[in-house]
């Protein structure tokens, strides 16, 4: 098996993008303030980045993803934990997706 020069340019290249992406992250990171507008603005960006992601999902979807984002909403409110949420809501479309 031959590796051909463009790929493996292609990877030092997307290598070397992602590892300057985070690094310019941490860099700015100490430059963002901890109190404020902004700062409550920048902490909810990860729930409606997630948000985004699975709303097509649950639109589009069959009954097991609406089932699923019930269930994830459920665990959600209960724990008020996202990480037993979002694990809650795999294994409901799991075992949704198993029997419908």
């Amino acid at each position: 098996m031959t590796v051909s020069p463009e790929a493996l340019s292609a990877i030092a290249l997307m290598a070397l993008a992602t590892y300057a992406i985070r690094v310019g992250g941490l860099l700015l990171a100490d430059r963002l303030p901890r109190e404020g507008f902004v700062a409550a603005w920048l902490r909810h960006i990860p729930g409606a980045v997630l948000a985004a992601l699975v709303a097509p999902a649950i639109a589009s979807g069959s009954i097991a993803e609406a089932v699923a984002a019930a269930v994830t909403a459920l665990v959600f409110i209960a724990t008020r934990s996202l990480f037993p949420a979002m694990a809650a809501g795999v294994v409901a479309v799991y075992i949704a997706r198993l029997f419908v």
